[in-house]
């Protein structure tokens, strides 16, 4: 269930498990190990030069982080039991390609955790553009204001369920 303070995630089926398992390696066998390194680098000595020991607390550091990150995504998340309909419309979950300035370019609507390990650009529905388009359908043209305060014309061109 969603906390009302903090804004709703979607990710799919796929990304909720595989982002479950990290949390759940990383307070479990991750914790373990990290505190060893942590022990076996402060019984080398004089903890002011041991780089192993500072590297180890700074890398404790970074998965205490993900840890907490993880927690809160996953406490906020809306899973997707399967990928959204093929109905043109454009929502978190579907690869969505845009012309803008004459130009098209494709890329995930939705969280970047969606596409782990995907080369796949991800634009979120929280960005200015993933505002503007949300909802919308393929072949609707939208404009928005762009972080300079220029009105931008974009152009729903495709829009198809993210497959990864």
């Amino acid at each position: 269930m969603a906390d009302a303070t903090q804004e709703t995630t979607y990710l799919t089926r796929a990304a909720y498990d595989r982002l479950s398992a990290e949390l759940e390696q990383l307070k479990g066998p991750g914790r373990r190990d990290i505190a060893q390194q942590i022990e076996e680098a402060r019984s080398e000595g004089d903890l002011k030069e041991n780089g192993g020991y500072h590297a180890a607390k700074e890398e404790q550091g970074k998965m205490e982080s993900r840890i907490q990150q993880l927690t809160t995504l996953l406490q906020n998340a809306e899973v997707g039991e399967e990928p959204p309909a093929d109905d043109g419309v454009v929502e978190p979950g579907m690869v969505v390609t845009i012309e803008m300035f004459g130009d098209t370019e494709t890329f995930l609507f939705g969280n970047r955790e969606i596409a782990d390990g995907d080369d796949l650009e991800v634009y979120s529905e929280k960005s200015p553009l993933g505002q503007a388009i949300d909802g919308h359908t393929r072949g609707e043209t939208v404009a928005y204001e762009a972080p300079n305060g220029k009105q931008i014309d974009v152009k729903i061109v495709e829009v198809r369920p993210y497959d990864g």
